[in-house]
Order: structure tokens, then C-alpha cells, then sequence
């Protein structure tokens, strides 16, 4: 097997485009995905709900199971890690449980994903923590379960590492933990703790939540949060994670002026962001964009002939801006993979763009965003942006369930163009940002999105939807 296509990751990019490409090819290449860890095919978004409960078993959170893909006629090597690129010879360096070897590629496709951030604190001792994967799932359930109490019902899959697990499976719930971060990690396991019975101080740096998602919508999920008992220390830093022991006993912070000493806590979760895995293309001479992921043009060819990216490693072409960004997410990952390996089998498939469009959910309470939603974005990107709130009901306000949903839509002074747009509430307000979302893709103007013809039914949504409403109101603010 001298011509393979090698894929370097085993999860949503990368199996993705494996899959796409043996589905596709022309001919009888095979494709070698290399995994560095145990696990493959999960998902990531779902582990703080498996720490609060929801989810049962980490497999539940797994779309393929490894023999599920030997199954599709993949060559999957797990705990084989590509630790270098050498392009110019056409092979990746590749260190495996017998030893080092070269691994002659074709076409190569890194889809390496992203790496947590510490913050720099040091994350050594027990009760320190960062969540990014199944692992660190695992262990943070076993943290938050009385000891003797069984993790899943059932062993754990063979994949976990259950040094770390045992590490907390019999130590006592802890009473309180620190979470450092205030954006999607943050918030969900902040509502994953709290559901435990710890209770939850959180930290934020800026001077509110959920940055992207403007101030209208973090004031929602930040009054949702209080309500439920979280203590919220907004614009307060954690400087310093203090031991007893080896183990976490206290954070340093400045969140409280009017007394900065240290506050007593079991445990720490650091969740103050992500960043792109490209350690195997480092030498490689492989050109990373601004964002220090990997640059791709539309079909994710980098910089280096028949090397492909995609993933959380990749930047991709923002529909707003129309330059290069760095959105780290679940659909961009798997629809860049699977535009990859249709490329790589001989039809060449762009990956497509991105808006940014997420959501987090905090207790009852619902956010989303899409595009540019801060008016400091969007001056740097060129436009001249004017932005507008409103509250409106989700379904017709005589019918049971109705809620307030706060909309805030941006668009550009001059044309009239959607930017960007976020929502909160809780009676199904995230969903609805799929319509900014797909007015952003279609380059719509406020006033285009205004008319569109969107569904009405009392149990559903009022005549005008909130949607409809934001626009409606900036189109003639403007």
C-alpha cells in the first residue's frame, strides 16, 4: 500500500472524509486514518451533559464505534500519533506503540482538531481540570458521583482511561468548584455542576458572558444562571490555583475587590478556550493563517500540494466577510471532512463557508448567534454597522407557552445588509437563529428578511415571528 490516502484524526473531520472518500473513489486506494488517542467518532458537545447526567454512557455519545469503521473498510490505527509532516518525500512520521515509522501518502488530510487551553495554570493537581474529550468527561463524572455509586449503568468502554477515573471515583462529591471561563464550556458546566449539588463559582475576565453573542443575550443567560444559585464573578480574573496536599483547595482571584482573598473551593474547572492542533505540520512549511490555524482555500488544499485540511485545525471563509476564519464547530468539521474526501476521490467539492453559528443553553434559558453580532467586528471588517433589540412572544400570546425572546439583528448602515444576528429565551428561541443564519448565506438585507415568508401558527410562533420583528424594526431604524 504505497498510494493511500492517509487521514491524520479520527474524529468528525477526518472519518468523514474517509468515509466519503471509499464511498466515491475511482479506483482501489485505500485510506489509513491515524488516531493518537483511543477514542474516535465522538461527540464532543455532549460531554458536559454527560457530567450532569443526561447522557448516560459516553458511548451514547459516539457515532462509530472502531469496529464500525474497520467495518466501512477504513485502515484505522488508534494511538499511532503523526508527529511529523514531511511532504516534500510524500510521508508522515509516525510514532506507535511498536516504535517510529515513515507512512507513505498520496493525498494526506490533517484533521487534527483543537487542543484545550490551560491559561497557563497548572493543571497537575488533583481536582484541576479542563474539559475537552472523552477522558475528561469521564473523569468529571466520577468527581461528581457519590463514591460506590456506579459511573454508567454497565462497565465504561474499554477506550476510557481509567487511571483518571479512579483517581475520583471514591472521593466525596466536592462542595463547591471554580469554573474560569464564562463562554460555551463554562456555561453548560456550570449548569452541569450546579444539577450535581456543587456549588459553582464562575469567572469571567470580560465584563460580561458569552461575548460573541452580544450583551442582550449574555444578560439573559447570565440572569438565568443567578436564578439558579450560580455565583457569577464577571469581570474577575482567577490569578492562581492554590493547593493542600496535591489537590486544589483555593483560587486566587480579584473578582471581589472588597475582599480579594482567596476563595475556598474542591475543585477547578478551566474553560477558557481552545486552540488549534497544527504541532504535526509545524516543520512542514505548511502556511497557517492569522488565527494560527491551518490557511485552505475552498476545497481545504493548504498551502503544500495534496495536503488537505479540515476541522477544528482550519480556518474556512466567513459568508459575512468574506476572508478566512477560524470556527471552531461540529458542522464545519464533518461537511469540510466529507467536501475533502469527495475531493480527494475525484470530484472536487467545495467545503463551504461559515457564519459562526452556534448555540448554548443555560438551565432554561436559550442563546444563539450568527455572524457578526458585536459592532467592533464588524467596523473591523469594513462595514458600518447599526444594530437593534427587541422582546417579542414566541407563539401568539394567547396560546400556552409563550415566552419573551430577546433578538438582537445587526446590519450594515449603508447597503442594508444582514451581519449578523443573536437570540435568547426559553420556550425554543435558539432554533430560530437558523433563519439569520441562512439569511446571512444568502446575503439578504434587513429588509429581504423582513419579507420572507416564515411559518405561523399560534402553537409555533405570533404572526410576526421575533425574527421577523428585529427586522422589521432595523429596517426602519436605518
Amino acid at each position: 500500500m504505497t498510494d493511500p490516502f492517509v487521514v491524520v484524526g479520527g474524529d468528525a473531520a477526518g472519518l468523514s472524509a474517509a468515509s466519503k472518500f471509499l464511498r466515491d473513489r475511482a479506483d482501489d486506494r485505500d485510506v489509513v486514518v491515524f488516531e493518537r488517542g483511543a477514542w474516535v467518532s465522538y461527540a464532543h458537545c455532549g460531554t458536559p451533559y454527560y457530567v450532569k447526567g443526561e447522557v448516560e454512557s459516553l458511548l451514547d455519545m459516539t457515532t462509530l464505534s472502531p469496529d464500525d469503521v474497520e467495518g466501512r473498510g477504513i485502515d484505522l490505527r488508534r494511538d499511532h500519533e503523526v508527529i511529523a509532516l514531511h511532504p516534500d518525500r510524500d510521508v508522515v512520521r509516525v510514532a506507535g506503540p511498536d516504535g517510529e515509522f515513515d507512512q507513505p501518502f498520496s493525498d494526506l488530510l490533517v484533521a487534527t482538531g483543537a487542543r484545550a487551553v490551560t491559561g497557563g495554570f497548572d493543571l497537575s493537581p488533583a481536582g484541576a481540570f479542563t474539559l475537552h474529550g472523552m477522558d475528561d468527561a469521564a473523569a468529571l463524572r466520577a468527581l461528581v458521583t457519590p463514591p460506590n455509586d456506579p459511573l454508567e449503568d454497565g462497565d465504561l468502554p474499554d477506550a476510557v482511561d481509567r487511571t483518571r477515573v479512579e483517581r475520583y471515583a471514591n472521593h466525596p462529591v466536592p462542595d463547591s468548584v471554580a469554573v474560569v471561563g464564562g463562554g460555551y464550556v463554562g456555561v453548560e458546566m456550570a449548569e452541569a455542576f450546579t444539577a450535581r449539588g456543587v456549588d459553582v463559582h464562575l469567572f469571567q475576565r470580560p465584563d460580561r458572558l458569552l461575548v460573541p453573542f452580544g450583551e442582550a443575550a449574555a444578560d439573559v443567560v447570565a440572569d438565568h444562571l443567578e436564578a439558579a444559585g450560580v455565583h457569577l464573578h464577571v469581570g474577575g480574573e482567577v490569578t492562581e490555583l492554590l493547593t493542600a496536599d496535591g489537590r486544589v483547595s483555593a483560587v486566587a482571584h480579584d473578582g471581589h475587590p472588597d475582599d480579594p482573598s482567596p476563595l475556598p473551593v474542591d475543585a477547578v474547572l478551566v474553560g477558557v478556550g481552545i486552540a488549534p492542533a497544527v504541532a504535526p505540520v509545524a516543520d512542514a512549511e505548511v502556511d497557517c493563517g492569522g488565527s494560527g490555524a491551518i490557511a485552505v482555500d475552498r476545497y481545504g488544499r493548504t498551502s503544500r500540494d495534496r495536503v488537505y485540511a479540515a476541522g477544528d485545525c482550519a480556518e474556512a471563509r466567513h459568508v459575512v466577510t468574506g476572508e478566512q476564519a477560524w470556527v471552531p464547530l461540529g458542522l464545519t468539521a464533518n461537511r469540510a471532512g466529507r467536501a475533502v474526501g469527495a475531493t480527494v476521490a475525484g470530484t472536487p467539492t467545495q467545503t463551504g463557508g461559515v457564519a459562526g453559528t452556534a448555540a448554548v443553553k443555560a438551565f432554561d434559558a436559550e442563546a444563539a448567534r450568527s455572524g457578526l453580532v458585536d459592532d467592533e467586528a464588524a467596523r473591523a471588517a469594513g462595514f458600518e454597522p447599526v444594530s437593534t433589540t427587541i422582546t417579542a412572544g414566541s407563539r401568539s400570546g394567547y396560546y400556552p407557552g409563550a415566552a419573551e425572546t430577546t433578538v438582537t439583528l445587526t446590519a450594515d448602515q449603508g447597503t442594508g445588509r444582514l451581519l449578523g444576528g443573536s437570540i435568547a429565551g426559553t420556550d425554543r428561541a435558539a432554533v430560530r437563529i437558523d433563519t439569520v443564519a441562512t439569511a446571512l448565506e444568502a446575503g439578504m438585507t434587513v429588509d429581504e428578511l423582513e419579507r420572507a415568508d416564515l411559518a405561523y401558527a399560534p402553537p409555533f410562533s405570533p404572526v410576526w415571528d421575533p425574527v421577523l420583528v428585529a427586522a422589521k424594526v432595523l429596517a426602519g431604524e436605518r
